[in-house]
């Protein structure tokens, strides 16, 4: 069930860019935690290797969507409680 809401909240555009956003931009997030954040990011984007190649359309996808499914999740687990009480966002996504 945690899955689908995490699945769910990366889908819905127009809640989790301008969440990230204003993630990045808060003054209630310490430094650290936004580096912390853009960190996991550049990670995924200089390691290139998948562990299923994106060739294999569907399968392919599946990994890239778990990665950043998994950085959104660090990113709303870092975030204030009054963020996501904005974006109606559940420390469980």
């Amino acid at each position: 069930m945690k899955f689908w809401r995490r699945i769910k909240f990366l889908f819905q555009f127009r809640k989790s860019i301008p969440f990230v956003l204003s993630f990045f931009r808060s003054r209630e997030v310490k430094g650290v935690k936004k580096w912390g954040a853009a960190g996991l990011v550049l990670l995924y984007i200089i390691f290139p290797w998948d562990i299923i190649p994106d060739f294999l359309i569907f399968f392919g996808i599946v990994d890239d969507v778990a990665v950043l499914t998994f950085v959104l999740q660090q990113i709303v687990k870092m975030a204030p409680e009054s963020l996501k009480e904005e974006y109606e966002v559940e420390d469980e996504v």
